[in-house]
């Protein structure tokens, strides 16, 4: 009786890892299955990731990107944008973590606010209005109109910030 009971343990252990492994390898209908191939352009790829080409500069010279979202960007050079009234510093290694409609953990991206340089740590789709990006500093954040990075800008070499662009 008690060899019967250990079985019957048994089997149900059995049967539950199981049915635990097939369900945990179906595919996850929030995670998006992207193919990837090796010559794609992180422009390209960006898009595919439900966010705009133009998050990153056009001086990339290489990427890589993990299975797991890890990502590692390389510039040519350093790097400065201006976007409307927001001025952006990229470095020359921008690292962070992929996911659709989503990047974490960033690092080398810093926005100019007032005279103070701020490390950007994250940035998202707006989910309720999907125009707006959300871009994080620490425990802030501020939203952009998503029109501002559609096309990939070019890099400044050095950074200046122009109130009024027309006056110029």
């Amino acid at each position: 009786m008690a060899i019967s009971s250990l079985s019957l343990h048994l089997f149900s252990l059995l049967l539950l890892s199981t049915t635990h492994l097939s369900l945990s390898s179906r595919p996850n209908p929030t995670r998006p299955s992207i193919s990837i191939s090796s010559s794609t352009d992180v422009h390209d790829l960006l898009p595919k990731y439900g966010l705009p080409k133009g998050l990153l500069p056009a001086a990339v010279s290489s990427y890589s990107l993990s299975s797991d979202g890890t990502f590692t960007v390389q510039l040519k050079n350093l790097c400065y944008v201006q976007f409307d009234d927001q001025l952006v510093y990229y470095d020359k290694q921008i690292k962070g973590k992929l996911s659709y409609g989503s990047v974490s953990g960033v690092s080398g991206i810093q926005a100019k606010k007032l005279f103070l340089w701020v490390s950007v740590t994250g940035m998202n789709v707006d989910r309720e209005d999907p125009d707006w990006i959300e871009f994080h500093v620490g425990a802030l954040s501020r939203k952009l109109p998503a029109k501002e990075f559609v096309s990939v800008p070019n890099c400044k070499n050095k950074g200046y910030q122009v109130s009024n662009p027309q006056s110029i």
